[in-house]
């Protein structure tokens, strides 16, 4: 395997981040421009994630057909070609119907690099290069927000989906020359919708994918949550610059990143099993702590800030061992497996930006409380998984 692939994978993979992170600081400003009040912003960002849960069970089922690399230049294609329609909006109605649409493009590369790391390895091998791929996509939340706030002041929120735009297409034309094809003729499977149907209940059906799957989609419904209510939070309740808010979100992301990179050593260390349960057991106590916090006033600004950045990091172990957990035990439906997981782990993210939005009241409480709900859901599951 070329040394490169990992960070052109993660690259691809960032897509994701750069198009939730980049735009959160621009959420007040989308709302008063486009006329919608507190939390119209988030229907956007549930948009995206409908978008991305609906995209990957196509996208994987494509990769699976017609190999990792087709799908992923034509995703990446549709992802830039949408990302000029969030730019020429007109309304929020718009913004959303073309942030789903670029989303059903860039669930190619939410699904298709994981297939490719599946193609190439298992087991701990495969969760280092998970982690490789993530210090790489990690990178994206630091610097996406930041870059969103200097947009922002710079050329309005029309600018940030410009430079998505670009990013769109600089990871079409790299997808088109330098991906290798990892997932030979022969392995390919071409089989009737039905066959496909049966082939995700199966998958489904297996104890170690669904409690991997649900272990990691809880942990989204913990990031997403956070993220959707964050803006609103630090910007509009304690009267944090946009700009600053990039550069703070940018401090929390560190955590994600610095965690996942971590995550080789512990797992020599502790083991494939327990590295996430730690993690969990810590995600929970800083969340326990966060709702104290909002609920009593206790630490002001750091009372939500610090919880909230530890319970981010603690996300960037779960998610590389749930990864490998799911789909160690499907090599032969790599790509079906790693849609089914997106579109499941995607749809609770989307649960928990919509529902921040929904019951968004001026306080941190929602964000919290949602924070708390995942939390548990991440660890019932985490108890619930195969001893092996």
């Amino acid at each position: 395997m070329p040394r490169w692939l990992p960070l052109l994978l993660g690259f691809l993979t960032a897509i994701g981040p750069v198009s939730t992170d980049m735009y959160l600081p621009a959420f007040p400003a989308i709302e008063a421009e486009l006329g919608t009040g507190w939390g119209g912003a988030q229907v956007t960002l549930a948009a995206w994630f409908v978008g991305l849960a609906v995209g990957q069970l196509v996208q994987g089922t494509l990769a699976d057909r017609l190999g990792r690399r087709r799908p992923l230049v034509l995703g990446t294609a549709l992802y830039t070609l949408a990302s000029v329609g969030c730019a020429l909006a007109l309304n929020m109605t718009a913004l959303s119907a073309w942030r789903c649409a670029a989303a059903f493009g860039g669930a190619a590369s939410a699904v298709i690099p994981r297939a490719v790391v599946r193609d190439l390895a298992d087991g701990h091998e495969a969760a280092r290069l998970m982690s490789r791929l993530m210090l790489v996509m990690g990178a994206a939340p630091i610097l996406a927000p930041t870059l969103g706030g200097f947009l922002l002041g710079a050329g309005g929120w029309l600018a940030i989906f410009w430079a998505c735009t670009a990013y769109g297409l600089a990871s079409c034309l790299l997808a088109t020359t330098l991906l290798p094809e990892t997932l030979p003729l022969v392995r390919r499977v071409r089989r009737a919708p039905a066959a496909l149907l049966g082939d995700f209940l199966r998958i489904a059906r297996e104890r170690g994918f669904l409690t991997n799957t649900i272990m990691a989609g809880a942990s989204s419904f913990i990031v997403f949550a956070f993220i959707g209510g964050a803006p609103e939070v630090y910007i509009r309740q304690f009267h944090i610059p946009p700009e600053h808010f990039g550069l703070l979100f940018a401090v929390s992301a560190t955590g994600f990143i610095a965690a996942s990179q971590l995550n080789p050593w512990l797992l020599r260390r502790f083991g494939a099993r327990e590295v996430p349960a730690l993690a969990l057991r810590i995600c929970a106590g800083a969340v326990l702590a966060l709702v104290v916090s909002v609920f009593t006033g206790v630490g002001g600004f750091l009372g939500v800030y610090l919880p909230g950045a530890l319970a981010l990091a603690c996300s960037g172990l779960v998610f590389p061992n749930a990864a490998v957990g799911a789909m160690s035990r499907h090599p032969t439906r790599a790509g079906s497996a790693s849609a089914l997981m997106g579109t499941l782990q995607f749809t609770l993210a989307a649960a928990g930006s919509a529902l921040v939005g929904a019951l968004t009241d001026g306080t941190p409480r929602p964000m919290a409380l949602l924070m708390l709900l995942g939390v548990a859901g991440a660890t019932a599951a985490c108890l619930a998984r195969p001893m092996r």
